[in-house]
């Protein structure tokens, strides 16, 4: 009971925390019930010890993480690995003297928790990585399943679930977190390695089909800008919507590689719009006309801007922190928001705690109480101006007279030869 309720709270704990990281967090697709038993979830896995927060505090369900072994040697980490129930696997990577059973016992007690009804999530790509597209699944989920029913577990199942991210790196971007369809274990009909295989097969599909993948980082770049351009000609900004025109992008883009001419053609068009956008400081869905003018989300960033401006003085240190150990440390992409999450959860903590501390030593005690409310309340205040003040100053620079608006107006004609151009190349690719 203690153990859950420490679960539990710890679960709600950083769930807030992954809702003040990210601006938005989008769980759709086939969400499982609260009371989801026996289940294997798998996902991709490219932003850190941030995938599995994201995934943990939004399931509708418990599920225990696979960890690497080398986590739970981390003071501190190894108290929260445990507290969430987190199981350690030895990786060969790791451990290159690694045997075959070194592992087995860690595959028996999970095939035993799976037979009882537990959850699992594991990354089948084994590691977090940076690569534009999946990397090569390993068998653990597969090999867990096929115990689970030499055991005599039935009504197991596994799903895949697609983690997207608007800027992984950046702070107060947004996520996506994407179910897909529900495998049923015993209607494969299958047990053993023939089991294992099918499971790792199934789990690679499924998430390819999920992401919005490219061959190289041009390709997704390319891909995420018509996707971009197309979200943005609609009301409809969700990054459920992203996923689902950057799905449909990423399949014309497999049908035009015997066209390379015309692919370079439409990068090079492409590439220069964005540039243009850049330099001019306006943003694509101000040039298309679908900006949201959001006035009541303007006159009340109006109504708190003292209190963000005074929340912007107040955290310049703790929030300037993270990017500095991350510019020092250099760390691979797929692990600067671990890094950057890391150090804000010591450094905003202690930070509000002296400003509250000096406040009470220093000022009477009614002051020292109103100061503790505003220490408290800016920083929020300070975030919102945070997610919207790069759209406030587009849309502002797009009400300037002259050359602002004369530059709108090229943009607008450079962005209407440009979809017609996609949408040419859209009549060829797609059905009708």
């Amino acid at each position: 009971m203690q153990g859950s309720l420490l679960r539990n709270g710890l679960r709600a704990v950083f769930r807030r925390i992954a809702r003040i990281y990210f601006r938005e967090i989008e769980v759709c697709g086939a969400v499982p019930e609260k009371d989801t038993k026996g289940r294997i979830f798998g996902a991709n896995h490219v932003n850190g010890l941030v995938d599995p927060v994201l995934v943990l505090t939004h399931a509708p369900c418990e599920a225990s993480p696979i960890a690497k072994a080398t986590l739970f040697k981390i003071p501190g980490l190894n108290v929260l690995l445990s507290a969430a129930g987190a199981v350690p696997i030895v990786r060969r990577r790791d451990n290159p003297d690694k045997s075959a059973s070194d592992n087995d016992e860690v595959f028996a007690r999970i095939a035993v928790h799976l037979h009882e009804g537990g959850n699992i999530l594991i990354f089948p790509e084994g590691t977090s990585h940076s690569e534009p597209h999946l990397v090569s699944l390993r068998s653990g989920a597969g090999r867990m399943l096929a115990a689970a029913k030499a055991l005599g577990a039935t009504g197991t199942s596994f799903q895949s679930v697609a983690l997207e991210f608007e800027d992984r790196e950046t702070f107060r971007s947004r996520a996506l977190v994407l179910y897909g369809p529900v495998r049923d274990v015993d209607a494969r009909g299958l047990e053993g390695d023939a089991l294992a295989q099918d499971v790792t097969k199934t789990f690679a599909q499924d998430l390819s089909e999920l992401l919005v993948e490219g061959r190289t980082w041009d390709e997704r770049r390319l891909i995420a800008r018509v996707t971009e351009l197309y979200v943005n000609d609609t009301n409809d900004k969700s990054l459920a919507r992203w996923n689902d025109v950057g799905r449909r992008a990423e399949r014309a883009s497999k049908l035009l590689t015997e066209e390379p001419g015309v692919v370079a053609a439409l990068r090079a068009k492409i590439d220069a719009y964005f540039t243009h956008l850049e330099e001019t400081g306006l943003t694509d869905d101000v040039v298309s006309g679908h900006a949201n003018a959001g006035a009541r989300r303007t006159a009340l960033l109006l109504l708190i801007l003292p209190l963000a401006l005074l929340g912007m003085l107040l955290y310049v240190v703790p929030y300037q922190l993270p990017r500095l150990v991350v510019r020092r440390s250099n760390p691979d992409r797929d692990v600067v928001s671990t890094y950057k999450l890391g150090v804000g959860l010591l450094a905003f903590p202690l930070w509000a705690s002296l400003l509250c501390a000096l406040a009470f030593s220093r000022l009477p005690l009614a002051t020292a109480a109103y100061a503790t409310a505003l220490v408290l309340t800016a920083p929020f205040a300070a975030l919102a101006w945070l997610d919207d003040v790069d759209a406030l100053a587009s849309r502002a620079r797009s009400l300037l007279p002259g050359q602002a608006q004369a530059a709108q107006a090229r943009l607008s004609d450079e962005r209407a030869g440009l979809m017609k151009v996609l949408e040419s190349l859209r009549a060829r690719v797609e059905p009708t």
